[in-house]
């Protein structure tokens, strides 16, 4: 994964990366040491460009969806039912509908996994899961498609003020 030691641990020094990754495609840019912002760039480089090879590669297939009918307001219809001992029980209106949905192909499908690999999940403000795979295969890839490499750039920001490490920004281009 990295060349430099970054003095940590092989376990932290992974978590860490994986962090500053996520967080660089969450946001679009992070500020860190120098060090930490190279081995990030090599990371969130690769991953870009693999995204991009693969973003179109997926097939559009129907699908049958059994789901609850609801109300206006949003609640589950119900119905009541007899049992086979005569006990009456509600039960739940369901609906069948075909849905037309994306499936990877295989080497796409192995692209989301390496990827699911160098990330974290993640949760937005309001506490829902973010899907950063489909975020770089669908809104960061497009961007870059013309682009052969470089997809990130560092800046440097001078010195941190608590130890005089070395500052830079990194952001997708």
């Amino acid at each position: 994964m990295a060349n430099r030691k970054l003095g940590r641990t092989t376990d932290i020094r992974n978590a860490m990366l994986k962090n500053l990754t996520t967080d660089l495609f969450m946001y679009g840019k992070i500020t860190t040491t120098e060090a930490r912002a190279k081995e990030v760039k090599s990371i969130a480089d690769s991953l870009i460009a693999l995204a991009v090879k693969e973003k179109d590669n997926f097939e559009m297939v129907d699908v049958k969806v059994v789901k609850a009918k609801v109300d206006s307001k949003g609640n589950k219809l119900t119905e009541m039912a007899k049992s086979k001992n005569g006990k009456e029980y509600l039960k739940v209106v369901k609906e069948e509908t075909t849905e037309s949905r994306q499936k990877d192909m295989p080497s796409r499908l192995n692209a989301r996994k390496k990827i699911m690999n160098n990330i974290n999940k993640v949760k937005d403000a309001e506490g829902n899961n973010v899907d950063l795979p489909s975020k770089l295969f669908n809104e960061i890839a497009p961007k870059y498609q013309d682009r052969v490499g470089g997809y990130t750039r560092i800046v440097k920001a001078g010195q941190r003020k608590g130890d005089g490490a070395e500052t830079a920004v990194l952001m997708l281009v």
